[in-house]
């Protein structure tokens, strides 16, 4: 059995997921204000957007002066923008709702087997904690979620200063812990910004998968690291 004093967390896609496509929120939004969008139409526009942001405002934009919340602001506009809706006062309604909305229990849900799971991790007396590339809702969205009481801390890049896979958010919270690197794990849903940015500053981790989602890092990964759901995880730390 690995003996692990601490085992940290992604969130997006490990522990919660959006509940709906993101269009239909932002095409709900809209329509509070009497403007008709396909939500389609926005998913592909939001997605075109955040990756622009992401491009040219990394760790949302905080080492050039911008706010997490402004970051959020100019996605959403940009997503709006490029569907054919340009009232810069309207959007900035908009954004301050949806801001807020995306805090809410309502839009995001478990996947399945994680609450067991955090449970029975707490049952082995593993402390745990959260690395997240998010902003500073993600405490109050936990909170909601009913799971930020599983958690010794959680560590966003926003508050750290740092997005994974830089290892420096990795090395921040193993020095909050005061826990070494063999003696930690991380979970998460990326190779690159989880599985591989874990052990490259010691850590163990493991990697969880999706059906259907393609992947170029089956030969780098060993299977005994590979969770197929989250429910894998208890047997796989007990094999060690």
């Amino acid at each position: 059995m690995l003996r692990l004093r601490l085992l940290t967390w992604d969130v997006k896609d490990t522990l919660l997921r959006l509940r709906h496509p993101v269009g239909e929120n932002y095409s709900a939004a809209a329509r509070v204000h009497e403007v008709h969008v396909q939500p389609e139409a926005l998913t592909k526009s939001f997605h075109q957007a955040y990756k622009a942001q992401s491009k040219h405002f990394p760790n949302y934009g905080l080492s050039q002066g911008l706010s997490s919340k402004q970051w959020w602001a100019d996605v959403v506009k940009q997503t709006f923008r490029l569907a054919g809706v340009h009232e810069d006062r309207l959007l900035s309604t908009i954004a301050e709702s949806l801001y807020q909305e995306f805090c809410s229990a309502w839009n995001w849900e478990l996947l399945p087997g994680a609450r067991e799971t955090l449970r029975q991790c707490h049952q082995l007396g593993i402390r745990m904690a959260v690395i997240s590339n998010f902003d500073k809702r993600l405490e109050k969205i936990l909170s909601h979620c009913n799971l930020r009481h599983h958690f010794e801390f959680v560590l966003t890049s926003e508050e750290a200063g740092f997005a994974k896979p830089d290892q420096r958010i990795f090395q921040k919270a193993l020095h909050i812990s005061g826990v070494a690197p063999h003696q930690a794990a991380h979970v998460g849903d990326n190779y690159v910004k989880d599985y591989r940015a874990a052990r490259d500053v010691g850590m163990h981790s493991f990697l969880l998968t999706r059906a259907g989602r393609a992947n170029n890092w089956e030969l780098q990964v060993p299977k005994q690291h590979v969770l197929p759901s989250l429910t894998h995880l208890l047997s796989v730390i007990e094999k060690g």
